[in-house]
């Protein structure tokens, strides 16, 4: 038989699983609401169990706002970074991770699309620990794609010379227009018209813009 400290602890267990449930919620809320709108009361209420169970787990509203947001970060990977992995890398993968980032906002993976578009807009002009963490995850993302062209330049994909940080301010600005613009006019067309322009500029930056994968798309589009 087993020693009793061999066995997992059920208490453990189900506060993982509450943890978990409780969180998903959240970044669904925290997508639509704001992160300012959560409270232990709504989310104790929305997943069924009892405010001071969350509040053993979290302690404070900030605790809460800021495990949101690294499970809104988790969700994104998911979604997003890890994908495109499995592209080449360089400028392919800057494609995929583009145009996986176009899917993750028009599949509403959260509610209120993009949920670090609409958690950036709630803190840009606030101060503290909430607003701290939404600039990192922010800044990590923008890290993420200058890094990957970067790498593309390097390896001859892209021009030489190419401005990697002109190249990701275009890039992420026209995936969260798409997604702005899908919201404020329920209108799913404008997913295609921001692919297309990412295409383009890539196209621009491409050494050999003929053999990207997105190049008979382009070339359809113009007959």
């Amino acid at each position: 038989m087993a020693e009793s400290g061999d066995r997992p602890d059920g208490r453990i267990e189900r506060g993982n699983r509450t943890r978990a449930a409780v969180l998903s919620r959240a970044v669904q809320i925290a997508s639509t609401d704001g992160l300012a709108e959560l409270s232990l009361g709504r989310l104790a209420s929305e997943v069924g169990v009892s405010k001071s169970g969350i509040f053993t787990l979290f302690g404070s509203k900030q605790s809460l706002q800021l495990a949101t947001i690294e499970a809104a970060r988790a969700v994104f990977v998911e979604h997003v970074v890890g994908p495109a992995r499995e592209a080449p890398d360089g400028l392919d993968r800057l494609h995929a991770l583009c145009s996986l980032w176009l899917d993750y906002s028009r599949a509403r993976v959260f509610a209120g699309g993009c949920f670090f578009s609409a958690v950036t807009a709630e803190f840009d002009s606030r101060t503290g620990p909430v607003r701290a963490a939404v600039v990192d995850s922010y800044a990590a993302w923008s890290r993420h794609v200058r890094s990957i062209a970067a790498r593309a330049v390097d390896s001859g994909d892209m021009v030489e010379g190419t401005d990697v940080d002109q190249l990701e301010f275009e890039l992420t600005s026209l995936l969260e227009m798409a997604n702005t613009l899908s919201l404020l006019h329920g209108d799913d067309a404008v997913y295609e018209r921001a692919l297309v322009a990412v295409e383009d500029r890539l196209g621009r930056a491409a050494s050999q813009p003929e053999r990207r994968p997105w190049a008979h798309r382009a070339a359809a589009r113009q007959r």
